[in-house]
C-alpha cells in the first residue's frame, strides 16, 4: 500500500499493510527463537514467583486474626523477603533477555532499511522528497526504538502478570475470578476503541510530520532564493500551515489518550468493587478465610498496574506500529536488479570508453509539462561535450537521464549497448552539491574504491591537484573531515569528489555544474582538476562557466528542452546564434566584474 502526499508532485515512499508488518516482525524474530524462548521462560518464572506475595500476606492476616504468637509470623515474613529477591533477580534477567531480543531485531531492521534506502533509484527518492525519508530515518526509527527498549519488556511482563494472576484468583476460588472478569468487557471495549481510532490517527500524523519537514527543508535549503524574491511571507505561511496540520493531529492524539484513561478507571472501580463484595459474601458464608479474601483483593489490586500498563502501552504500540509500517514499506520497496555484467564493463583505463547515444528523448516531471523534447545527442568515445543554456533549459534533467537517475518519458539512452540503469558502474556523476562524509579522509576516498591502496589514494589526489593540501592537514590523509572534524572549503570538497571519480574510474563521466560552488579564486583550479579527472573518459559537462565550454571538444546549446545548436566553440561563435549571444553576455559580465 502506497500513501501519496497531498501535493501532486510528491509520491511518498510506501507504507506496509498491517499483515505485512506482522510478517516482517516474525521474519526478524525467527532467527532468534532460542533467545525469545529463554526470555519468555525467565519472565514466566519471575511472574510466578511474584504471585506468592499475596497468599503470604493473606497468611499473615489469618495469623493475626487467629491471635497467633508473634513467632508464627517469622516464616511468612522470611518467605516474603526471599520471594522479593527471587522475583527481582529473575525479572532483571528476563527483561535483559527480552531487551536484547528487541535490540537485535531493531538493529537488523535498521540495516535492512539503510541498505534498501541506499539502493532505491534516485528518481524515486526525488519524487518522495527528502522530508519523507528524513522523517522515517529519524522520528519513525526513534519511535520504534523507544517502544522496543521500554514498551516491549513492560508489555511482556504485564501480559504474563495478567494471565498468571487471573489463574491464581481461580485457584483461590473461581468466584473471585468471575468477579474480577466483570472489568474485562469495559477494558476490552476500551482497547478495541482505542486501537480502531489510534492507528489511522498516528499514520496521518506521520504523513503530516513528513510534509512539515519537507516544507522546512525546502524553505531553509532555498533561503537565499526566497529572500532574493522577497517570498519570506509566502514561505512562512506554508511552514505555518504544515506545522499547524501536524500540531492539530498531535492534539487529537492527546484527546484520544485522555478519553482512554477515563474509561480504564471505570473498569478498575467496577472490578475491585465486585471482588470486595464477593470476598465479603464468601467470608460471611464460611467458604474462605479473611486471609484468602485479602489475597484475592490484593491479587486484583495488583492487576491495576499490569492491565493499565498493557493498555496504556497500546499508545506506544500504535505509534511504533505506524512507524514500523513506514520502515517496512521502504524495506519492501523493489529495487533494480544488480548488474549481472558489472565486472565486465569497460573502464577508462582498461579499454576504449563506450559511445553514449541519446535518441529522441523526452521527459516530463508532471504530465503535460515537458522539460525535454526530442533530444538527440551522441557522445563519441573520449569526447568531452559541454551542455550550456539558460536556467530551466533542461541541462540537468538530460544529465540525470544519461546517468540513469531518471528514466526518460520517451526515447532511449544507450551506453555501450546497455541502458544507464543497467550500467551504473559505467557512469560516474559529480554534482554541484558534494557531501564530505564524516571520518578520516582516506575512508572518504575509499567510498569510491574500498580496496584502494594508500599510494592509489595519493595518486588520485595528485591528479586533481589536491595532494598538497591533503598532506598538509593536521594528521595528513588520516585527518578526520566532515561533520565534527576538519571542515573543507567548497573547492576542496569538489576536489575530493573529483578524486573519488578518479578512483572509481568509470568510462563515462557526467559533471553537473561541478565547479559552480567555487569562488573566482578556486574556479580555475577546479576546472583544471576536472580536466585531469576526465582524461580518457567520455564526458558530459553541464557548464556553469562558459570557459568550460570553450575547452570542450563540442558544445551543445539547449533552449526550452531542445537542442538549439551544436558544434565546436569556434564554430558556434562564428555562427552568431544563441551560443554566441551567451558568450558575449558572459564575457561582458566578467569584464564588468573585474576591478
Amino acid at each position: 500500500m502506497t500513501t501519496k502526499s497531498p501535493s501532486p508532485e510528491r509520491e511518498l515512499l510506501p507504507t506496509a499493510t498491517p499483515a505485512r508488518t506482522r510478517a516482517a516482525v516474525r521474519e526478524l524474530l525467527r532467527p532468534h527463537r532460542a533467545l525469545a524462548a529463554g526470555g519468555a521462560a525467565v519472565m514466566v518464572a519471575a511472574t510466578a514467583v511474584g504471585l506468592l506475595t499475596q497468599p503470604l500476606l493473606g497468611r499473615v492476616v489469618d495469623l493475626v486474626t487467629e491471635r497467633s504468637p508473634a513467632g508464627a509470623l517469622t516464616l511468612p515474613v522470611v518467605l516474603l523477603v526471599l520471594v522479593a529477591l527471587a522475583q527481582g533477580t529473575a525479572t532483571a534477567l528476563g527483561m535483559t533477555l527480552v531487551s536484547r531480543l528487541g535490540e537485535t531485531a531493531l538493529a537488523e531492521l535498521r540495516e535492512r532499511f539503510v541498505e534498501r534506502a541506499l539502493s532505491l533509484p534516485l528518481d524515486r527518492l526525488e519524487r518522495a522528497g527528502s522530508g519523507d525519508l528524513n522523517a522515517r530515518v529519524t522520528r519513525d526509527v526513534s519511535r520504534v526504538a523507544d517502544a522496543i527498549r521500554t514498551a516491549l519488556p513492560e508489555l511482556v511482563r504485564s501480559g504474563l502478570a495478567i494471565v498468571l494472576t487471573l489463574a491464581a484468583l481461580a485457584v483461590l476460588d473461581w468466584r473471585f475470578l468471575a468477579a474480577a472478569l466483570l472489568a474485562a468487557p469495559v477494558q476490552a471495549y476500551t482497547a478495541r476503541w482505542y486501537v480502531r481510532n489510534a492507528g489511522p490517527l498516528y499514520a496521518k500524523e506521520r504523513i503530516a510530520t513528513g510534509a512539515q519537514q519537507q516544507q522546512l527543508l525546502d524553505t531553509i535549503g532555498g533561503a537565499a532564493t526566497v529572500r532574493a524574491y522577497r517570498a519570506e511571507t509566502a514561505h512562512t505561511a506554508r511552514v505555518t500551515e504544515s506545522s499547524r496540520a501536524a500540531v492539530a493531529l498531535t492534539l487529537r492524539g492527546v484527546q484520544l489518550v485522555l478519553r482512554f484513561y477515563s474509561r480504564l478507571h471505570v473498569a478498575e472501580y467496577t472490578g475491585l468493587a465486585a471482588v470486595l463484595v464477593t470476598g465479603f459474601l464468601l467470608v460471611r458464608g464460611g467458604s474462605v478465610s479473611i486471609g484468602t479474601a485479602t489475597a484475592a483483593a490484593l491479587y486484583f489490586h495488583s492487576l491495576f498496574g499490569p492491565v493499565n500498563t498493557a493498555l496504556v502501552l497500546l499508545d506506544d504500540a500504535q505509534s511504533a506500529t505506524a512507524g514500523l509500517a513506514r520502515l517496512v514499506g521502504v524495506v519492501d520497496e523493489p529495487v533494480p536488479p544488480a548488474d549481472a555484467g558489472r565486472d565486465e564493463l569497460p573502464t577508462a583505463t582498461a579499454g576504449v570508453p563506450p559511445t553514449v547515444t541519446v535518441e529522441r528523448v523526452g521527459h516530463a516531471y508532471v504530465p503535460g509539462r515537458p522539460v525535454l523534447s526530442d533530444v538527440d545527442l551522441v557522445l563519441r568515445p573520449k569526447e568531452k561535450v559541454a551542455l550550456v543554456g539558460a536556467s530551466g533549459a533542461g541541462k540537468t534533467t538530460l544529465a540525470k537521464i544519461v546517468v540513469g537517475i531518471h528514466r526518460p518519458s520517451s526515447g532511449r539512452v544507450d551506453i555501450g549497448g546497455t541502458e544507464p540503469s543497467e550500467s551504473a558502474a559505467a557512469v560516474g556523476l559529480v554534482t554541484q552539491e558534494v557531501h564530505v562524509f564524516s571520518g578520516p579522509l582516506t575512508e572518504d576516498l575509499r567510498l569510491a574504491r574500498p580496496d584502494a591502496t594508500d599510494d592509489e589514494l595519493r595518486e588520485a589526489l595528485r591528479r586533481v591537484g589536491a595532494l598538497g593540501w591533503a598532506e598538509a592537514l593536521p594528521e595528513g590523509l588520516g585527518t578526520v573531515v566532515g561533520e565534527g572534524g576538519h571542515r573543507l572549503t567548497a573547492d576542496r570538497s569538489q576536489q575530493l569528489a573529483l578524486a573519488r571519480l578518479v578512483l572509481a574510474d568509470p568510462p563515462v563521466a557526467v559533471l553537473d555544474e561541478a565547479t559552480a560552488e567555487a569562488g573566482s579564486a578556486g574556479a580555475g583550479r577546479l576546472e583544471e582538476a576536472a580536466e585531469r579527472a576526465l582524461e580518457g573518459r567520455t564526458a558530459l559537462v553541464v557548464a556553469h562557466r562558459l570557459s568550460q565550454a570553450a575547452s570542450a571538444d563540442r558544445v551543445v546549446v539547449m533552449e526550452e528542452g531542445r537542442v538549439a545548436e551544436t558544434g565546436t566553440h569556434d564554430e558556434l561563435l562564428s555562427a552568431g546564434g544563441p551560443y554566441a549571444a551567451l558568450w558575449r553576455a558572459w564575457a561582458e559580465h566578467r569584464s564588468g566584474a573585474r576591478p
